[in-house]
């Protein structure tokens, strides 16, 4: 049974309630079933080393936008020693043309559009809204599979704390 934790976050200014639990670092990550186009992903299926899930409502908006394309440049640096992903509620088909149209290469995208797996499991599905909707927020998951670093983002309609996922994403691709 998933948790709600009311006025968890806001939305325009007003407080909004995210379904789920609401993860610290220390905590295992959850499992999830979520799709990279058409292909179900879950938690076992992302590799083994350290992981970055960035955490949009719609890719088709300017903030989310932004913020996939700040973490893709900051992904440069780290190569093939982490894996990093996108998670929105968009259709996988939107997800595709808007990392086409942006030229991203290093985020992968998982869309919850299915079941909102991902969503409930990590505590960011919106609840309340007239569309299901992400919160916007960052996790860092180590290699082992525990999450790092948290953060959701007290305003939806703001950008995360780019610099303090980096840090600790560099520091867990060693």
């Amino acid at each position: 049974m998933s948790s709600k934790r009311d006025g968890a976050v806001t939305f325009k200014g007003n407080p909004v309630a995210l379904v789920g639990p609401q993860l610290k670092p220390g905590d295992a990550a959850p499992d999830f079933t979520a799709l990279n186009m058409l292909a179900p992903v879950t938690m076992a299926d992302t590799p083994k080393k350290a992981r970055l899930f960035s955490v949009v409502p719609s890719l088709d908006t300017a903030v989310c936008s932004m913020q996939t394309k700040k973490f893709e440049e900051g992904l440069a640096a780290l190569g093939d020693k982490i894996a990093a992903y996108t998670v929105s509620l968009d259709l996988p088909f939107a997800q595709k043309r808007f990392c086409g149209a942006e030229n991203i290469k290093s985020m992968q995208t998982l869309s919850d559009v299915h079941n909102h797996s991902f969503g409930k499991a990590f505590g960011v599905l919106i609840e309340g809204l007239p569309l299901p909707l992400l919160a916007r927020s960052v996790f860092v998951v180590d290699a082992s599979g525990i999450v790092i670093y948290a953060e959701y983002v007290p305003e939806v309609t703001n950008e995360p704390n780019y610099v303090a996922a980096m840090e600790v994403l560099t520091l867990a691709a060693g």
